[in-house]
């Protein structure tokens, strides 16, 4: 079984039974793995909401990466490109949702994407022209993603695209 696997079940069983039932035996059963098998890659449960919690970040720093172009204000585009393809994609949009509840209650565990939101949230806010709007459409990026990571029916496809190009016109004004 693939790391990758383990930490997708970890994350069901997050997002399906809250903080409490995130067990190593529960993972594992979600899994279809032995607990050996899960401890293996991830030796204690600090180990698994660490893994989750590193992937989420490489996995928007990854998506910001791809859309990023380099010219001015770029940065701040691909922020809102890269929260929208994962709030409309296969079942990733409760991934940040489950890594935060994960971690919420050991702060050296949720640290690391404390510090992602950090510099997600300051890097190239000089660059654009406003940095004011480019303040409002991160933290508009960042509580769409907590509302559809709660409820994903709130929004049809529509209107999460009519949202994003709203998003990034605010962003060329």
């Amino acid at each position: 079984m693939k790391k990758e696997a383990l930490l997708d079940a970890a994350e069901s069983v997050l997002f399906e039974q809250g903080s409490q039932a995130l067990t190593l035996t529960a993972v594992a059963d979600r899994a279809g793995v032995s607990k050996g098998g899960l401890l293996y890659h991830f030796p204690t449960k600090d180990a698994l909401v660490k893994a989750m919690v590193a992937r989420v970040i490489e996995e928007f720093d990854e998506l910001i990466a791809s859309y990023d172009d380099g010219t001015p204000g770029s940065y701040s585009r691909a922020y809102v490109e890269a929260t929208f393809e994962i709030l409309t994609g296969e079942a990733r949009a409760h991934r940040r949702w489950s890594a935060i509840s994960a971690a919420a209650t050991d702060p050296e565990q949720a640290e690391p994407l404390n510090e992602a939101m950090r510099r997600w949230h300051s890097r190239g806010t000089g660059e654009d022209p406003n940095p004011d709007a480019t303040t409002i459409v991160r933290l508009a990026a960042e509580g769409l993603w907590e509302v559809v990571s709660h409820t994903p029916e709130l929004y049809g496809s529509e209107q999460l695209e009519a949202l994003k190009q709203q998003l990034l016109t605010l962003l060329e004004r």
